[in-house]
């Protein structure tokens, strides 16, 4: 049943890139901006959060065609924050999925306005969905709370501010809950919002989203202490490098391994009953779980 899964994630994976191939194209003055926009668009990565919000509009009723361009906006969106989380005011790395980062080629300028743009650019593709207008108003509003002070630029804040300073193990899930996890949950709920599902089943997509975001970091971060540069495709040990606390070094590798186990099992069953198939996003989970990189 797995290869069944495995070819189905693949298959997903492979929509999601031709569709995000077919994004800014146009011949214009402005044609560098573009480049440097689909440079990181295009730079590859697992597709997770896409792949969610598909999934999740899938087995709530919907259709993959018609959440492809929230899906899109959602990825979109990831990648602007990786560019800026990338630039030398915040993380000053190098070396993205293997590449050199976005404004290492573009410069820095051109860095901060290729996020901008894709920024604004994701509303756009998720506002543009073939679905009911109040679908995609509700998109909308999920997405824009995710990426807000109260999500995912309130997480980076809390991360910086805290740099150099001891943080503690509960000040740390609400930075990656808001950091890393935000996302993961918009991700998740505008899939159900896409098919105009239940709120049972949006309470149930966020329950998931949560312990799968936990467990995705948590992971990151042994994967930081364990990997090599070659496998993760980015610089490893900076975290412990500049003295940032992370699960790792609260925890310890053997307990962070169960954390991971605990919140990906948490995460599968929140699902229950409340989706016609729930067996892919089960095997994703411990897909995840166990991921080299």
């Amino acid at each position: 049943m797995s290869m069944d899964h495995f070819s189905e994630y693949k298959a997903i994976q492979n929509d999601i890139n031709t569709a995000l191939e077919s994004y800014f194209m146009t011949d214009c003055p402005q044609k560098e901006l573009l480049d440097a926009m689909r440079y990181s668009l295009l730079a590859g990565g697992k597709r997770i959060r896409p792949l969610l919000l598909i999934k999740f509009c899938e087995i709530s009723g919907g259709e993959r065609a018609a959440a492809l361009p929230a899906a899109c906006g959602v990825e979109m969106l990831h990648t602007y924050s990786l560019i800026h989380d990338d630039l030398p005011c915040m993380d000053n790395d190098d070396l993205r999925r293997g590449k050199p980062t976005c404004h290492k080629v573009f410069g820095e300028t051109n860095a901060v306005l290729a996020g901008d743009a894709l920024q604004s650019a994701a509303y756009f593709s998720v506002l543009s969905a073939p679905v009911a207008p109040d679908r995609t108003a509700a998109m909308a509003k999920t997405l824009a709370f995710a990426a807000a002070e109260q999500g995912m630029c309130g997480g980076q804040y809390l991360d910086t501010s805290k740099e150099g300073r001891p943080v503690t193990q509960e000040e740390l899930c609400v930075i990656h809950r808001l950091k890393t996890g935000a996302l993961l949950r918009a991700a998740c709920v505008m899939g159900v919002q896409c098919a105009g599902g239940t709120p049972e089943q949006v309470s149930a997509a966020e329950e998931f989203a949560t312990n799968l975001g936990l467990a995705f970091q948590i992971r990151d971060d042994v994967l930081d202490t364990i990997s090599t540069e070659d496998e993760l495709g980015k610089p490893i040990g900076s975290d412990a490098a500049e003295k940032k606390t992370t699960f790792v070094s609260l925890l310890g590798i053997a307990e962070c391994g169960r954390l991971v186990r605990f919140h990906t099992d948490k995460a599968k069953s929140a699902l229950g009953s409340h989706f016609a198939d729930t067996e892919f996003l089960c095997w994703l989970a411990d897909l995840l779980a166990e991921r080299r990189k």
